[in-house]
């Protein structure tokens, strides 16, 4: 029985599997678009947007939370502060769109295009 397990292992143990997750969410952050497989993107769609409501918030309680999600990316950081979260003001979610591409030559894995709506 399989119930009450969340979320993908996409063949890695943990510790790649949330650096690829963060890698990913700060590429979409500062691109506002990528491309990638659609099991990543369905992972870290709701990781984006959780950040981008965090950012909504703007007090420091918040910033401090993005900041210890992403340390080393204080350039994302100031973007989704001054600039990604005045955009979404006015929504309360679905910032994020995933659009699909086709299948990659190769595997025949599902590609699509996670952005900024």
């Amino acid at each position: 029985m399989a119930h009450r397990i969340d979320g993908r292992k996409l063949g890695r143990k943990q510790g790649p599997r949330l650096a690829l997750y963060k890698n990913l969410c700060v590429s979409v952050l500062r691109y506002e678009r990528i491309q990638t497989t659609e099991a990543k993107a369905k992972e870290i769609q709701g990781r984006v947007e959780k950040m981008i409501t965090l950012a909504k918030r703007g007090d420091l309680s918040a910033r401090r939370a993005v900041v210890a999600e992403f340390p080393n990316e204080p350039l994302v950081v100031t973007k989704l502060f001054n600039e990604i979260a005045p955009k979404y003001a006015d929504r309360t979610s679905g910032f994020t769109r995933i659009v699909h591409l086709g299948q990659r030559y190769g595997d025949a894995a599902p590609i699509v295009q996670i952005e900024l709506v």
